[in-house]
């Protein structure tokens, strides 16, 4: 269930009747989106002393940084695992009737443990 509440975008969503999640969207006359994001004091200090001497925002700088973020994901290829395939003939006899003990006990032969 959706209701509206107030002057902006404002919806309380009710997905089950016990729980109750408020998600609020406001639009400035530009349709740009306001949003609260939490960030380390530490670092909102660093981001205001490089926006102070770039004579730039905070906001540019957030920006700025998503574009660069979200286009360098874009350039990034996705994975792909490598085709790692051995020659022979299958397991050898004691592993493939083995129990896990048996394998791993297989595994570290002369390796000491």
């Amino acid at each position: 269930m959706l209701r509206r509440r107030g002057p902006a975008t404002c919806f309380t969503v009710l997905p089950i009747p016990l729980i109750r999640c408020n998600f609020d969207v406001f639009r400035d006359t530009s349709n740009r989106v306001k949003t609260t994001v939490e960030i380390s004091d530490s670092l909102l200090d660093q981001a205001r002393h490089v926006a102070s001497q770039e004579h730039t925002t905070v906001r540019a700088l957030v920006e700025e940084g998503l574009r660069r973020i979200i286009a360098e994901r874009k350039r990034r290829k996705p994975f792909k695992l490598r085709k790692v395939s051995f020659r022979g003939n299958g397991l050898q006899p004691r592993i493939a009737s083995g129990s896990w003990q048996q394998i791993g006990d297989a595994a570290y032969d002369g390796h000491g443990a």
